[in-house]
């Protein structure tokens, strides 16, 4: 497995569930060496097993490097492969097991990190057809239409309890992140207000974020330090401390880069450029303290003729933020020589207990399928009518 801590701070691409030639090509166009893959929902060649498998996910990582790149992580699964986890119901024994084994297969694979989140009931939107500039379309969220939505599970959970049920979990999968070299790297909840559905939302706030990383102090636990939950957290107040905090660490393993405006009660997604933050200011706070991780665009605006994975936002987002970071290189360049030069992609060798049958797949006759990108079914996602006249919640969206 590559070495990441002698990689540069970088720039990345990826929230899709396939990778098609398409993406590949729009990566190395972009000039990037990093992508990232979102399995919230898993694509249609790769099995529901209620796990990774490490065929599935080695075929991935092989993909990504025939065309130079990196697959460099693998952000969420599907809730339903860990909600008995997070509610602590009857069968979490088993995806724990199945978590497990993705985690082994991550690292067999060759796939360093694993972003996850503790969000049962998903990412909560008030609205998703909001403008924005120039008509671009957003989504937003407004706490006073969602506060009376119905359970999302059977009951009100009280916060005690999901802390028993996050501390059950961590104990019990990190010490197989440490054996395979994996790195967990923990969302915050989005939005990041109190509780939602009757389910509350633990990583909301510093405190939490803190509190989770002290118990379980593990070299492979950080951050998947997503900039727009932080910066709806207080209205952009507190990012570049907590970004100081946990980056002076190594806590922060990646960043979603994206920004809104407002706050947690009332927000609208915007361009990444004119919302709560100073972007250059915060990449440059993360130079700062040595992060040395990658950043990804996330949520962007839909632009005019727009294709429904977003192209025309993604690559907005993405110049932008590689334009601010090529600022930073000017006014704080990299001291560490090793950190300039990119390492070597390399295709992950298969682990000893596979048949040499197997592990030689690639000269075989079978070659892997080729993907396309079901974009418009990570974005058109379940919906769910939860207030009459009022709007729509749509939940479950790619974190």
């Amino acid at each position: 497995m590559i070495d990441i801590t002698k990689l540069p701070m970088r720039v990345a691409i990826g929230q899709v569930n396939e990778l098609t030639e398409e993406f590949l090509t729009f990566a190395k166009q972009l000039g990037l060496q990093d992508v990232q893959m979102n399995l919230y929902n898993l694509p249609p060649d790769m099995k529901d097993t209620g796990r990774l498998e490490f065929h599935d996910l080695l075929k991935l990582h092989s993909r990504a490097a025939e065309r130079g790149l990196r697959l460099i992580a693998i952000e969420n699964v599907p809730i339903r492969f860990y909600d008995k986890i997070m509610l602590g119901q009857a069968g979490r024994e088993q995806q724990l097991e199945n978590m497990q084994e993705s985690i082994r297969n991550l690292g067999r694979a060759g796939i360093p990190i694993f972003g996850y989140h503790f969000i049962s009931t998903g990412v909560w939107r008030t609205g998703w057809d909001t403008p924005i500039r120039g008509g671009a379309i957003s989504n937003s969220f407004k706490l006073e239409l969602a506060k009376h939505a119905p359970l999302s599970y059977d009951r009100i959970y009280d916060e005690d309890e999901m802390w028993a049920n996050y501390d059950w979990y961590m104990q019990r999968i990190l010490p197989v992140a440490e054996e395979y070299n994996v790195r967990m790297a923990l969302h915050p909840d989005d939005p990041p207000v109190p509780i939602l559905g009757g389910v509350p939302r633990l990583f909301r706030n510093f405190a939490n974020f803190k509190r989770a990383l002290e118990r379980h102090p593990s070299r492979m636990h950080g951050l998947d330090f997503c900039h727009g939950c932080w910066s709806e957290m207080r209205g952009g107040a507190g990012v570049l401390e907590a970004a100081e905090y946990f980056g002076a660490q190594g806590r922060i393993f990646y960043v979603h880069m994206r920004d809104v405006k407002g706050g947690c009660d009332d927000f609208t997604e915007c361009y990444i450029n004119e919302g709560n933050s100073n972007i250059f200011k915060v990449i440059l706070k993360l130079r700062e303290v040595g992060f040395n991780g990658f950043m990804i665009d996330d949520h962007v605006p839909h632009m005019v003729n727009d294709s429904s994975y977003g192209h025309r936002g993604r690559a907005h987002a993405t110049g932008y933020i590689t334009a601010m970071l090529d600022a930073v290189n000017v006014v704080s360049p990299i001291k560490d020589p090793m950190l300039v030069q990119p390492a070597p992609v390399a295709v992950a060798a298969a682990p000893k207990a596979i048949s040499a049958k197997k592990s030689s797949a690639k000269k075989s006759k079978d070659t892997p399928p080729k993907f396309s990108v079901n974009a418009k079914a990570m974005k058109e996602l379940p919906t769910e009518p939860m207030i009459k006249g009022g709007g729509r919640l749509r939940f479950g969206v790619k974190i």
